[in-house]
This record gives structure tokens, sequence and C-alpha cells, in this order.
């Protein structure tokens, strides 16, 4: 079932194409740079090359190299390395470009395979006579995921002709040298280069949306010194497609256009029955056309970035938050007009033309030299399409290249990109004004709101709305962004100093202990002094009880007592401790006294009855008696 609704989405989408196609007279340009060969001298001369919409072509800058044929793997579908050819040059030597032919896998695989062996650059040379096209990278992004972005080198296209004859001379042991030229693939008119982006607000179309979204936030810093410099003049684009009138009441036409079937984008998911439709695409497709278009009235266009980056961020696809209420809460945090916008963007229910959306179709069909955008994205310098890798450093040097030499900025000049976005608005991201700390960074790719370290202590959020102190130490700073207050002295906060950063209200108080905390009635709520002769009065944080009379309060026993009770049992009881402590000492003076006294006349019978008898206990003594021996 869901592969049915696949198809006939599918189905539907190249019928809207085809009858766009069929209703204006429009042309595809093939965007050419210039290719010159200088040895050798049989088929010297300058040829037309189509430059590949992938890799990086040096725009403003020439390349010289030397033409290499390989014995195998001459389609390059394959790792080069599986037949042991390297395309790596010598210290001194020209690099080495390498000539595939057409056929058998994608474009984008061939360069890729070549880069890898070392080269330089790579020509494609057609398998049939026609007229030159514009090697582009697969619809099968899935499968070619893994190199697309990566690739980093130019390729071309040649017709068959011209690659015969650079075979013919490379078989025959000439060297052939060739010189690639984008000095004039971007026109430079006047002191001022004009360039457009056609794009998308869909984020989950697969690896060049991914591509596209992480070009313009890298982008977006150069982009904003040019803009506000003067040096540019830069304007956004989106396609949309139209339903034919005979399918407008279809489910399809009605889940994937507004206004009736007039602007119409695929279903992202490419199932009609989940996810988003097609029609929100052009909803957010449109509300980013009015955000330019109101930033531009009051002088700073360059806005636009810094609501498509931060959009990327606070409201993905993936993450169920690409919607209407997420879109005004990043224009709100701009600083932007929010009523302006809803007022361009219009009633997407009506049937008829919305003028904004109507510009954009009439601006997608091919002008002067410039032919239809049908690759998304697509750049557009100087009214040329740009071809190749959407990277900061090529497209910098794609749109410096639109300058007179020696007339350019200096931002392409040096690689150094210095913005002050913080300044302005606080760069949309969170601030305490109360403490001066900010979310906003300033980088060389731009602002970036991100929570931030202060004194050792981290903030954690998003870092466009909030920003909450976390772990020890917290409540030092600006008390943890918790509430606090102080009356009388006294001061209550909710802020809690421990790892889980919790503001809680203290004792005595309620609420979110974030934003208030109100004082509790605990005479009322909690039902405190409720004895009969208790009076309780509310205070900030706490309360007091007081006893009728000449009563004293206990708040542990919520009860009441007599003073002179209690003033009685105190005397009382300091007269049997002086009465206990009086029997002690005399107890104690007795048990000393006679054990004395009868110590004392031991000894004295001892002595007596010493006189008249011995003692089993002690030794014998000389008798005293008189000497009548003689």
């Amino acid at each position: 079932m869901g592969c049915f609704k696949r198809s006939e989405s599918a189905i539907l989408l190249g019928f809207t194409l085809l009858i766009f196609a069929e209703s204006v007279v429009g042309r595809f340009v093939v965007e050419k740079n210039s290719l010159r060969v200088t040895s050798p001298d049989s088929i010297k001369g300058t040829h037309d090359s189509a430059i590949g919409n992938f890799g990086i072509p040096q725009y403003g800058g020439s390349m010289a190299g030397t033409v290499m044929y390989p014995k195998e793997n001459r389609k390059g579908c394959k790792n080069f390395d599986d037949f042991g050819i390297s395309f790596k040059s010598k210290p001194g030597a020209l690099p080495f470009f390498v000539l595939v032919d057409r056929g058998d896998c994608f474009f984008a695989l061939k360069v890729w395979n070549a880069q890898n062996a070392g080269a330089a650059a790579v020509l494609v040379a057609d398998d049939m006579e026609e007229a030159l096209i514009t090697m582009d990278s697969p619809e099968e992004v899935h499968a070619s995921a893994k190199y697309i972005a990566n690739i980093t080198i130019p390729s071309a296209l040649i017709n068959k002709n011209f690659g015969e004859n650079l075979k013919k001379a490379i078989s025959g042991g000439d060297m052939v040298n060739v010189n690639l030229d984008w000095r004039e693939a971007v026109p430079h008119p006047d002191d001022r280069v004009e360039y457009e982006l056609w794009t998308n607000s869909n984020d989950e179309c697969g690896v060049k949306c991914d591509m596209l979204m992480e070009f313009v936030k890298d982008f977006k810093g150069a982009a904003q010194i040019l803009e506000k410099g003067g040096y540019t003049q830069f304007t956004p684009h989106y396609i949309t497609w139209y339903c034919p009138r005979a399918f407008t009441i279809s489910k399809q036409c009605k889940s994937q256009c507004i206004n009736h079937g007039r602007y119409c984008a695929p279903d992202p998911e490419q199932d009609f029955s989940s996810g988003y439709e097609g029609k929100d695409v052009v909803l957010e497709n449109l509300r980013q056309l009015c955000v330019f278009k109101v930033a531009n009235e009051t002088k700073k266009p360059w806005v636009w970035w810094d609501y498509v980056t931060d959009f990327q961020i606070r409201c993905p696809m993936k993450e169920k938050k690409y919607n209407k209420e997420c879109a005004d809460g990043v224009i709100k945090s701009l600083g932007l007009d929010l009523n302006k916008i809803e007022k361009c963007m219009g009633d997407p229910n009506v049937d008829s033309d919305n003028p904004v959306l109507k510009e954009e179709q009439n601006a997608q069909i091919g002008k002067g030299s410039r032919g239809d955008v049908t690759i998304l994205p697509t750049l557009v310098v100087n009214n040329r399409q740009y071809r190749g890798k959407l990277e900061k450093g090529a497209i910098l040097k794609a749109i410096c290249s639109g300058f007179e030499e020696t007339t350019e900025p200096s931002v392409c000049l040096s690689g150094d990109v210095e913005t002050n976005e913080c300044l302005d608005n606080n760069g949309g991201c969170w601030q305490d004004k109360t403490a001066n700390i900010t979310a906003c960074k300033d980088t060389f790719r731009g602002k970036v709101c991100e929570c931030p370290v202060v004194n050792g202590v981290r903030f954690k959020g998003d870092g466009y709305s909030s920003c909450t102190a976390s772990g020890p130490g917290r409540c030092k700073i600006n008390n943890g962004g918790c509430w606090h207050e102080t009356r009388n002295g006294i001061t209550f906060s909710a802020c809690m100093d421990n790892e889980e950063g919790k503001c809680t209200c203290p004792p005595g108080f309620k609420g979110d202990g974030v934003n208030s905390c109100k004082d509790i009635d605990e005479c009322k709520e909690k039902k405190a002094c409720q004895c009969p002769e208790c009076s309780c009065k509310d205070t900030w944080g706490s309360y007091d009880c007081t006893c009728s009379g000449d009563l004293l309060y206990i708040r542990d026993h919520d009860t009441c007592i007599s003073k002179r009770a209690t003033e009685v049992k105190s005397a009382w009881a300091a007269v049997w401790v002086i009465l206990i402590g009086l029997a002690m000492a005399a107890g104690g003076g007795y048990l000393v006294y006679k054990y004395r006294l009868r110590s004392y006349m031991d000894s004295e019978i001892r002595a007596i009855m010493a006189q008249y008898m011995p003692l089993d206990s002690q030794k014998e003594v000389p008798n005293h008696v008189s000497d009548d021996r003689a």
C-alpha cells in the first residue's frame, strides 16, 4: 500500500512538471567553462566543457594538468586501486586530469574513484554525439551519500568527438596538456555581485537537503558580512509547482497544495497517510520568503539567514516541530514583526493567486543568459547558475569571481570571517541582563546559541528560550535562576545547590520555584496553633503562636502551659537537687570517717594483742624477759 502511494505521488508530480513545462517557453542552460589544449600541436585549441554539478570548480581561476587515459577501468566505475592504477603526480610535475568514458555508473562515482586514486580533475567523454549536458549527482542518494559530499575535485563533460581526439593523441605517445579556465564562468558587470539561492525548507529529503542545510549554516557569517557591507545583493527563492485543474479536488493535490492547487510541493515522506504534507512545506517556504521581504523593508535583509538557520535547529521535521508555533517563536526571538509576515503570507485557502508565490513561479523561468531553474538547490551568481558543491569556500570563490579584479572586498582575500551578530538583539539567543550572561557565541560561521559555562558552572537549555545553571555552585550565579526575595533583612531562596539543579520553594512557601514562591498561611492551610488557648498570626515564611493569659506556648506539642507552674516546678527541682547533693556529701563523709576509724582501731588492737601472743600472720619476735639464767 505504501509503495502504491509513493508511485501515485511520483506520477502526479511528474504530470504536474510536464504541464508546467508545456505552459511556458523555458530552457535549461548548461553552464560551461573553457578547456584549452596547449599541447600537442595537432589538437591544440579551445573547446567547451560542461561543469559538473558536484565537486569544487575553481571559479575565478584556472588549472593546468596532463591528461591520462587509463588502460583498464576506463569508465571509472570501479576502484582504481584494484587495478594498481595511481594518478598521483610527482613533485614539480603537472597534476593529472583523468579522462574516463561515459556509461555504466553515475558521473559522481567516476569522479569519486578518480579522486581516491590521486586525480586533480576529471574529464568525462560523452558516448554519443549530442549537445553537452550538466553532470548532476544521482537521485538515488542513499547509495551515493558516502561519497557525494566528499568530492572536492572539479569535473567536466566533453563531447564525443573531442574525447576521441584526446584518446588518439595519448595512444600515439603524445603528452596532452590542457588548461581548465573558470575565470569567465561568472560575469562581472559592476562593483556589486547579485546572487540568489533556490532552496527549500524541507529538511527530510535526503543527502541534498542535508548538504543544503549545512551550507546555509556555514555560509551565513560570510553572507552577512558581504550584505552589510553593500558588496552583494542576495535574494532567496523557492521552487513551487501547480496541480492541473482536473486534479485540484484529488486527495493528492489537497495535501500537497495551497490556494486550490496553484502552489504545491511533494509530500516529504511520499506517504499521504502520515507525517507532514506537501502543503506544510509550501507554507513554510512562503513564510521564509515573507521573512526576507519584511526584513528587507527594515534594511536588514541578512536577518533571513538568522531565521533559516535557527528554524533548522529549533523546528526540525524529525522532532515533529516543523510548524507555525515553532516558526513564530523564531520570528519573535529575532525581533521581526509577526503581523506583517502573516499579512504577507495571505490566506492559503482562497481560490486566487498569492502574489509572493506567483512571483516565484515567474522567476523560475530562465531569462537572458540564465536558464530555467530545475535543480534543487541552485545558486545563481550574476545571472549565471553555479555548478559544483555547495561549500562555503567554493561559493565564496564563485561570488568573489563576480567582482572586477582589484575591486573585491577584503573578505574575498582572507579566510578569516569575523562577525558581531551577538551585538544585534543578542543574536536572538537567551540572555540574563541582570547577571550579564548570554548564550550567544560569535564564531567564524556566524552566531551560535549555546548555553554558557560561567565560573565553572554549566548552564543547560536550548540556548534560545532558556538556560538554567546546574550543578554545585549554581546558586552563586544569579541565584541559579531561581526565585529569591528579601524582606526586613530576611532572605529566602528557592535555589538548592545540588546536581539536579531544581528550583524548590523553601518551607513556608509554595510555587514553581522559578518565577514565584508565595507565602503559605500556616494558620489556615496547615492548621497550626490549634489549641484552645492559642492565637495564630501568619508571618512571611512562618507563623507566630501566642497563648492567652499567663500561659506559655510549646510549639512541638502545640499546647499552652502555665508559666507559674513552670516556675514552681523549677524551684522544687532545684531544692531536690540541693538536698540530693547534701545527702550524697554526708554519705561520702560518713564512709570516709568510718573507714579511717576502723583502720585506726584495728592497728591499736593488733599492737595490744601482739604483747600476749604471737599472731599467725607475723614472724617470730624476741621475748622481753629478765635475764635469770646467770
